[in-house]
């Protein structure tokens, strides 16, 4: 194995890993790497004694947390904002992020168009009428993450794809500063996406609300949107009570890349999706090109430096957080990507689609030197949200379709019932649910 060293404001030196890694052996740093757990079990703990003190004491109760993890009094700020507040971010953001919003959403939108479910009516055989229908939920709840960075982005990725869903009420909450107000440009792209209710408060408190409601604010029925531990804790303790989108914790990213790939483009990918700052992130550079590997690594350092959350890159570092893997094909690469099932896949090799199709495990695809994953995250289309902590072996991310309930309808005329009456007749039987078949017998000997 051999490291890299970057330099920090300490003398001490962070060291990056490059390993060789074969599917055909098992590298204990590797498996340490790709395992990480979606919910820190602490985080679960103190998630659950915050939710059942607001799950029974109602908005005594979330006050009190309000005040001790957000830092403001809602007696003095307000729980919900205020529509003064809206007009007031309104004149504050400038006219370029005014345009940039604008354009983003009219993306996102027709690409939710485009995917969104109609219902649909099916014809069989027998004569009946089946089919479904797709009716939007009455009222969802969004988690916006502003702790480290007010991450505007995501309330178009979530709040976009409700509205064009046809949600009517669109509930928001997401963490205040210090003074008790939210970010001008959250409340702008709140109020561009539409939604409907805003509430200023974060973590687990903000779940809790939620999903349970107080005596002012009712609950909601489904709540989607990423977060930090105890954002993430709490929605899979929530879970039952609500619906919910996925499991979305920190940030991820695995770079396929062969010799043909700017070393330079890929250090700067790894680096965006640690910088978020929760120093839980992960990055992984898989390559069959070792010389690349030690070019990314000296473009890390170097990249590095020039940024401001430089900090929370070295914690990421310290931790663990990045790796670079030699592999001796790119079909081996293959399997190592599938095996981290990471949040975002960048392909930068010679013919990226054709590796593209072979991906089986990955919250979004990212084809080609001119895809970074920082044009998913703004401008493509696609929601941003996406599962994280290997979910993406099970889970995919948000759609249009989450915020629509799926009813099966059919319609059987006496005819078509009397066709598939014995099949009816004979798995009541094998199943020993008397009701069930004498239910179809009465039809069956109706005159």
């Amino acid at each position: 194995m051999d490291t890299f060293a970057i330099a920090g404001r300490t003398p001490q030196m962070t060291r990056i890993p490059m390993v060789a890694w074969s599917s055909r052996r098992s590298d204990p740093q590797v498996e340490a790497f790709l395992r990480r757990p979606a919910v820190d079990p602490a985080a679960e703990e103190r998630a659950r004694a915050i939710l059942e003190e607001i799950q029974k004491g109602g908005e005594e109760a979330l006050v009190r947390m309000v005040r001790q993890f957000d830092g403001v009094d809602p007696a003095t700020t307000g729980l919900r904002v205020s529509a003064a507040e809206f007009v007031q971010a309104r004149r504050m953001v400038d006219p370029a992020f005014r345009k940039a919003c604008r354009l983003a959403l009219q993306r996102i939108t027709r690409f939710a168009r485009a995917g969104l479910r109609r219902s649909w009516q099916w014809h069989d055989p027998a004569g009946a009428k089946m089919g479904e229908r797709f009716v939007p939920l009455d009222r969802v709840g969004v988690y916006i993450p502003a702790g480290t960075a007010p991450l505007v982005s995501t309330v178009l990725m979530t709040v976009t794809l409700a509205r064009t869903a046809g949600v009517p009420e669109i509930v928001a909450c997401t963490p205040p500063g210090r003074d008790g107000r939210v970010d001008p440009a959250l409340l702008y792209a709140l109020e561009t996406a539409g939604a409907t209710e805003v509430y200023r408060l974060g973590g687990a408190q903000a779940i809790g609300l939620m999903a349970f409601g107080t005596e002012r604010v009712r609950r909601v029925q489904k709540i989607v949107g990423p977060g930090g531990p105890f954002v993430t804790a709490a929605k899979r303790l929530v879970y039952g009570e609500v619906a919910l989108d996925m499991v979305a914790g920190p940030s991820e990213i695995a770079i396929l890349a062969d010799d043909s790939a700017r070393p330079d483009f890929v250090a700067a990918d790894l680096l965006s999706q640690i910088e978020h700052g929760s120093g839980h992130e992960k990055a992984l550079l898989v390559t069959d090109s070792k010389p690349l590997a030690e070019a990314v690594a000296s473009a890390l350092e170097s990249g590095l430096n020039r940024l401001s959350r430089a900090e929370a890159i070295r914690t990421v570092l310290g931790r663990g957080g990045v790796l670079l893997a030699t592999v001796s094909s790119l079909e081996e690469g293959i399997r190592l990507c599938d095996a981290f099932a990471p949040e975002h896949l960048e392909i930068q090799t010679r013919m990226p689609t054709r590796w593209a199709a072979r991906i089986r495990r990955a919250g979004a695809v990212f084809i080609g030197p001119w895809t970074p994953e920082c044009v998913g995250d703004y401008a493509a289309g696609p929601s941003h949200v996406l599962p994280t902590g290997g979910t993406a072996a099970f889970f995919s991310g948000l759609t249009v379709n989450d915020f629509l309930r799926r009813i099966s309808v059919m319609r059987f005329d006496r005819s078509g019932f009397r066709k598939v009456w014995p099949i009816v007749e004979t798995f009541a039987r094998v199943e020993g649910l008397e009701a069930h078949g004498l239910s179809g017998r009465l039809r069956w000997e109706s005159p």
